[in-house]
């Protein structure tokens, strides 16, 4: 029988573990707190359990931390990380050190089922969900992981496209227990799965990241096939609408291309869509992925694109482009699968 990994579980499925040999809450939280907060990954480590436990626990489950298959590092400082999950998939993390914050991009699949041709991702196919301890185990498997503010949901896959194991690894980001991180630092980025949408919404407290293209629907379902079943606009009125708790923040990621979506008619159609929202929009240069024929918005454009949502009273802002010497900038990842490990 496969041994159980700790690192991934609630601290409610710890104490279903321990439970039936008669521990408590308490020892569940002492095997929380050691894993997630202390780096610890053996039992003989927990000091403070009874001996009989950690000798049940050796027995039952491990502590497995997922260990890089390739690192490579960009000249901005950031670093990609290829990890193989316990069944054998793979996927790449990003770790994107700035001046005052860490941030690491965590990927929820490997691969992708969403199919938009612009995406590097989505051409290396869907390998399958990542549970939510190969999830929670990309960030355990930082270098320096005490000194991670910032998570970000926006690595490989879609996901809301696995919203079980993206939900549990919110919690065990986010709680006192686990990691502890302030739930206005964890965004989760989609492309927009309504029913999903609402499911993240009412059981975090976390962000949340709609990832556009454009604001007329026709043309989003060209290249977003999910707007066809789940129309952006429908998921837009449910983030105006949906009550805020404080510090929460919902935007929208609009990729930016040139002769594509950055005419003034879009940036009127973005401002109809979102004046009076409060809604944030995080204007992104898109990254060819060689297969279709498509370029980024210059810079000016992208200037003209904020300034004019911010005097529309639209808050609006640049994301600058991290790691594109190592395809590691949005919308690249798996680029390097195949080559660097291999296969």
């Amino acid at each position: 029988m496969d041994k159980v990994n700790l690192a991934g579980l609630s601290l409610n499925e710890i104490q279903n573990l321990v439970q039936p040999e008669g521990y408590t809450v308490s020892h569940a939280l002492q095997i929380a707190n050691a894993i997630y907060k202390k780096k610890v990954t053996s039992f003989t480590e927990m000091l403070r359990l009874p001996k009989k436990l950690q000798l049940y626990l050796e027995k039952i489950s491990e502590i497995s931390v997922l260990k890089p298959v390739t690192v490579r590092h960009s000249q901005d400082n950031s670093v990609k990380f290829l990890f193989t999950g316990r069944s054998g998939q793979q996927f790449e993390t990003v770790l994107i050190p700035e001046k005052n914050r860490i941030t690491v991009c965590v990927s929820t699949q490997s691969g992708c089922r969403m199919g938009c041709p612009f995406c590097v991702t989505a051409g290396y196919g869907f390998h399958g969900n990542l549970t939510a301890g190969d999830i929670i185990g990309q960030v355990l498997g930082m270098p320096d992981r005490e000194k991670i503010t910032h998570v970000v949901f926006m690595g490989m896959g879609e996901p809301l496209d696995n919203t079980e194991d993206v939900l549990k690894a919110c919690e065990i980001l986010t709680s006192e227990w686990g990691m502890a991180l302030s739930p206005k630092n964890v965004t989760v980025s989609t492309v927009g799965i309504t029913p999903a949408v609402m499911t993240f919404l009412q059981n975090t407290g976390c962000n949340l990241t709609l990832s556009l293209f454009s604001p007329f629907s026709e043309e989003r379902a060209r290249v977003v096939p999910a707007e066809k079943k789940y129309p952006a606009l429908e998921i837009v009125e449910i983030m105006k609408n949906f009550p805020l708790r404080k510090k929460r923040r919902l935007s929208i990621a609009y990729i930016m291309m040139k002769d594509v979506n950055d005419s003034e008619r879009h940036l009127e159609g973005l401002k109809d869509l979102l004046r009076g929202s409060g809604i944030r929009v995080n204007l992104i240069p898109y990254h060819s992925n060689g297969k279709i024929d498509y370029m980024t918005s210059g810079d000016e454009r992208m200037m003209y694109f904020r300034h004019n949502l911010v005097i529309s009273g639209i808050s609006a802002s640049i994301r600058r482009s991290r790691g594109l010497d190592i395809s590691a900038a949005c919308g690249l990842l798996a680029s390097d699968i195949g080559k660097s490990s291999g296969k």
